[in-house]
């Protein structure tokens, strides 16, 4: 077996031997100095966490306003390009105005204009 190779007998007999001490009452805390050093221990880690989480948030406002900016600007692009004030990119003609103006004048002015004088101001 493996654990014949091992000394056991000396591992057991060192820890036997060994004394332990008793620390000198000086470097003992009592119960009241102990409960002051989680006080603190507490307030610190309270203190740490309300600053990273400032910063955390500091940085996310802005993340969010830089995606922000850009989606409006893709968004304000994009509505200047149909509506045809922005010329076409890449020859990408999303214009809808013409087609719109066309549809009006084939399919609502004859409509309008069999109604005409009913519509006062036409």
């Amino acid at each position: 077996m493996v654990l014949r190779h091992f000394a056991i007998h000396n591992i057991i007999s060192s820890v036997s031997s060994y004394t332990f001490l008793m620390a000198p009452i000086d470097n003992v805390y009592t119960k009241e100095e102990v409960n002051m050093l989680v006080q603190a221990a507490v307030a610190e880690a309270k203190e740490m966490d309300a600053e990273l989480m400032r910063k955390h948030n500091r940085n996310a406002t802005i993340i969010s306003m830089i995606l922000g900016l850009i989606c409006l600007a893709l968004f304000l692009d994009g509505l200047l390009r149909i509506l045809g004030i922005v010329p076409p990119f890449m020859d990408l003609d999303v214009g809808i105005i013409d087609e719109i103006v066309e549809r009006v004048e084939e399919d609502v002015m004859p409509q309008v204009q069999k109604y005409q004088h009913y519509i006062p101001g036409l």
